[in-house]
């Protein structure tokens, strides 16, 4: 097995690309250790020192390490445990625990919301999914769209611009009900 390794826009993060499909459906996030109960491949990631986060896409992994350890000391134990994973026959998440999408949204907004969602599935998580991250719609309240950023993007430095000048101006170019892009916390 030969696993590729990109860098991403967050110099925290590391996007690994195993050749095989990761999850068949949605993407799922590991924030911490104690997340990743439900994920064989997420714990055997977390053993390794020094990582403080996982991110699962349809056929990558996205791991962040913390700031004091340096990518050359763990890069190689992080691809000895994605390759171990893949050799033991596990399954990456047992059940379904831990896929996330979109939060489901009622009321008199639904329309608009369907709208956010279609464009956010369509023209942004492909993009942020390139750079080993992914972005779902939280929530809208007044004109406010409630984005969770996850994987690579959850702090990465260019976060900020991408929501501002990327992403809120594509929904309000395409949705005039929409007035700003807000980031929600996990």
């Amino acid at each position: 097995m030969f696993i590729q390794t990109e860098s991403t826009p967050n110099p925290a993060t590391l996007k690994f690309l195993p050749g095989e499909a990761v999850l068949p459906t949605g993407t799922a996030d590991f924030p911490s250790a104690d997340a990743a109960a439900s994920s064989p491949l997420a714990n055997r990631i977390f053993g390794v020192d020094g990582v403080t986060g996982v991110f699962f896409g349809p056929d990558f992994v996205t791991v962040t390490k913390a700031e004091t350890v340096d990518w050359s000391h763990i890069k190689p134990a992080i691809l000895g445990a994605i390759m171990e994973h893949y050799q033991s026959g596990l399954p990456v998440i047992q059940g379904q625990e831990g896929a996330v999408g979109h939060a489901e949204h009622d009321g008199p907004d639904a329309e608009i919301v369907s709208q956010i969602k279609e464009l956010l599935d369509t023209r942004v998580r492909p993009a942020v999914a390139q750079d080993g991250g992914d972005i779902t719609f939280h929530g809208f309240e007044r004109g406010i769209v409630y984005l969770h950023m996850q994987g690579a993007c959850a702090g990465c430095p260019s976060s900020t611009m991408t929501l501002k000048m990327g992403i809120e101006n594509l929904l309000r170019h395409y949705i005039p009900e929409v007035t700003e892009v807000r980031p929600v916390a996990a």
